[in-house]
């Protein structure tokens, strides 16, 4: 596995793959890798003939310091599983490598980054937008994976690739959950014991909304009993639970089987901000 530091060390070696007809998948990361990570990686090694893992904690994307210093690092353990499931190279760049100036373009997503995290998490998508522009156009990929459990973000990449004509496939992997259905996630490291149980609210409320749903339910009974649930149970707060359409994030009211459907939820359980979402008929 080759250890890349520099956007021309990608470039070099992404063009001897390029020369050789070799189709190269791309996994970009912020690191402290679980198995939904290696998931996606073993998408990416089914589909394409050599994978790149970029690992960098892209500080535009956090409008919360606090939460950029504590995002969890565990560059060591990454590499070793990196390694052991055969990635082709692993591109870590210093901040100065990939912001060699602080960038003044800014993305407008319109809509679709007012919504859900964007209302939450002014500027988290023109940060989004900017890295994986800038990713994109270093590794030049032929595939790039992402988590459905992003779903936003999914959505916000498709179409920074649509308007700006990346030619690349955007392939999107199902969430990745625990025995007990907690979503992976690197945030889950900071949870202790007694968080991570409460954690597990979020899961089982989107499974319920889900199952009212396809029962006949009113979305808004269902908001309402499901905001009640959270507000019985100390240090975890609801931000929002929302019925979107999948694609564009627009809130819904009802249950269309005509549209694709997805449930999305974030609260902070302690301190820790965690997200998740389910499909509902798609």
């Amino acid at each position: 596995m080759k250890i890349l530091r520099t956007k021309n060390a990608v470039k070099s070696f992404c063009l001897n793959l390029q020369l050789n007809k070799i189709t190269i998948g791309f996994v970009p990361t912020m690191g402290a890798l679980h198995q939904g990570h290696l998931d996606l990686i073993k998408k990416a090694k089914d589909n394409t003939g050599s994978v790149i893992v970029s690992i960098f904690v892209n500080p535009t994307q956090f409008n919360n310091i606090e939460d950029f210093e504590q995002y969890p690092k565990s560059l060591h353990n990454d590499l070793e599983l990196l390694e052991n499931i055969g990635v082709a190279a692993v591109f870590i760049p210093e901040n100065q490598e990939i912001y060699p100036d602080k960038p003044i373009l800014k993305i407008d997503f319109g809509l679709l980054e007012q919504r859900l995290e964007g209302a939450f998490r002014p500027g988290h998508f023109n940060g989004v937008g900017i890295v994986v522009s800038k990713l994109l156009n270093i590794v030049k990929p032929d595939k790039a994976f992402f988590g459905e459990k992003d779903l936003q973000q999914v959505a916000v990449i498709k179409r920074l690739v649509m308007d700006l004509s990346f030619d690349v496939e955007i392939v999107v992997v199902p969430t990745v959950r625990d025995k007990d259905g907690l979503a992976l996630s690197s945030r889950n490291l900071r949870l202790n014991p007694v968080e991570r149980n409460k954690a597990l609210t979020l899961f089982r409320m989107l499974s319920y909304a889900k199952s009212e749903l396809f029962n006949g339910g009113a979305w808004l009974d269902i908001l309402l009993h499901v905001k009640h649930e959270f507000s019985q149970i100390s240090d975890v707060r609801l931000e929002y639970f929302e019925l979107v359409h999948a694609e564009d994030m627009s809130k819904q009211d009802s249950f269309n089987k005509d549209i694709p459907l997805s449930i999305c939820v974030a609260a902070y359980v302690g301190k820790v901000r965690l997200i998740d979402n389910i499909p509902v008929n798609h």
